[in-house]
């Protein structure tokens, strides 16, 4: 565990002289000022509060965090820090209020706000701004994963007899090598379990155990990599394929086969389908050929049109064609206008949804950043000698940084959320009604511990 003290930018340990005289509490939000999508679902907030927040500040952090800050050419507030210790037992006198996880809140909406319950550490709610808008991570891929669930789910429901149960197993996890640490993986992985019970970063899974009191967030299956079956050598690809019916062919079961290691469409149309066509009806289990080069498009399309011919197909309810004993997963090349453009083409050709799962890798746990919905954790009150007063700014550089101001809370609900001033004390709407951001956290006291089921239910709305 990271020394608390030294999870914050460096020029965080200078403000504490910066504040005007007679400051004593200092209120802040966190917001999404817009981004690539209009709304956000809110999640992580609960897993770094227990991973970075839980443990106390103690006396050797503070002399280590010394050492090293006036090293590094900064003032160091070892008064401030003593007193934390001496006072609060190393835990930190701040509130953090927020929505409730799970929340699809539309844009420039706090989302959360902080503020120090110790009139002495009026500095703290904005040295803990670095670990606290990490927020943003988790936040922008439960957002991406929420978003494709919405694509998947229309084709679905257009296309499948039975869109509820096919849904949350459409889109698998596959990033947990393309990210930069396990770290992410975990709460990045965790996100997306908001959205979907398929998965195969194992860190998100155990994430979900520790934060969230999940004993199962998702599931996978037996799968093969290239090496798997190119270690067989190419005269032998279809004993390789053999093997995977044998060992993974059991009634009922699933498994994937990536089939693309020479030859794609020879593979599917000659040794899935022709030479090992009865033995993989036979064995009464559905077998899912993953293609993993070219164009997405075209590729998933050709490969469903082959597997159908030699398979065979059903007409479903709602008249498009769902393939016999054999399914298709695409984890190349996959993103949210991929998955978009593929399901298009096929049911364009009459297929069903139903009949096609997606892996995301990089394009759901890496390639995005804290300004793909333009994350910001902003001052917007002050209380100076007993009195609030608005902070904000205005840059005439650039309008859509501008910042709130004043004491703010969240109201209203689905489809009406709005962001309204509250009072300086109970921090309720000044209009009435209650704030829908809700104490969470105080003076080192986790008081919300959502679950991940409660957090799907509320995605899911």
């Amino acid at each position: 565990m990271i020394n608390p003290i030294l999870n914050t930018d460096s020029y965080k340990t200078s403000h504490f002289l910066q504040y005007p005289p007679g400051a004593s509490r200092v209120f802040s939000y966190a917001e999404s000022r817009g981004g690539a999508y209009d709304a956000t679902v809110f999640f992580g907030l609960q897993a770094i509060l227990k991973s970075e927040f839980a443990r106390p500040v103690t006396a050797a952090d503070v002399a280590e965090a010394e050492d090293l800050i006036t090293a590094h050419g900064l003032p160091f507030n070892r008064v401030g820090w003593e007193l934390l210790l001496a006072r609060h037992g190393g835990r930190l006198p701040i509130e953090i209020r927020a929505v409730a996880e799970g929340t699809v809140l539309p844009t420039h909406n706090a989302m959360m706000t902080v503020v120090n319950t110790d009139p002495d550490f009026w500095w703290l709610g904005s040295y803990v701004e670095t670990a606290l808008l990490r927020v943003w991570y988790p936040v922008t891929v439960a957002t991406i994963s929420w978003g494709v669930r919405q694509t998947i789910k229309a084709a679905l429901e257009k296309t499948a007899d039975d869109p509820a149960a096919e849904l949350p197993f459409k889109l698998h996890d596959f990033g947990a090598r393309g990210v930069s640490s396990e770290a992410s993986a975990a709460l990045g992985g965790l996100a997306h379990l908001v959205n979907f019970m398929g998965s195969d970063t194992l860190s998100a899974v155990v994430a979900a155990r520790r934060w969230y009191r999940e004993p199962m967030a998702a599931f996978s299956i037996p799968a093969a990599e290239h090496s798997t079956i190119t270690s067989w050598g190419r005269e032998h690809e279809v004993e390789a394929y053999a093997n995977m019916v044998d060992r993974f062919g059991k009634p009922g079961g699933i498994y994937a086969v990536v089939s693309d290691s020479y030859d794609l469409y020879g593979a599917v149309e000659h040794l899935w389908g022709e030479a090992l066509r009865q033995k993989v009806i036979d064995s009464g289990a559905t077998l899912v050929v993953r293609p993993d080069s070219g164009d997405p498009v075209t590729v998933v399309a050709r490969t469903m049109a082959l597997l159908a011919q030699r398979f065979g197909t059903a007409t479903n309810g709602k008249g498009y064609r769902v393939l016999r004993n054999v399914r298709v997963i695409q984890g190349d090349g996959v993103n949210p206008d991929s998955i978009r453009q593929i399901l298009d083409r096929i049911i364009a050709e009459g297929f069903s949804a139903e009949n096609i799962a997606f892996g995301m890798g990089g394009a759901l746990l890496q390639k995005l950043d804290r300004d793909t919905q333009r994350f910001a954790y902003k001052a917007s009150a002050i209380e100076v000698d007993g009195a609030w007063r608005d902070v904000f700014k205005d840059p005439i550089t650039d309008a859509g940084k501008r910042s709130k101001k004043g004491l703010l809370g969240l109201a209203g609900g689905p489809g009406a959320w709005r962001t309204v001033a509250v009072d300086g004390e109970r921090f309720q709407p000044l209009d009435g009604g209650e704030n829908a951001l809700v104490p969470v956290w105080r003076n080192g006291e986790l008081l919300r511990d959502q679950s991940l089921a409660e957090v799907r239910a509320l995605a899911a709305r």
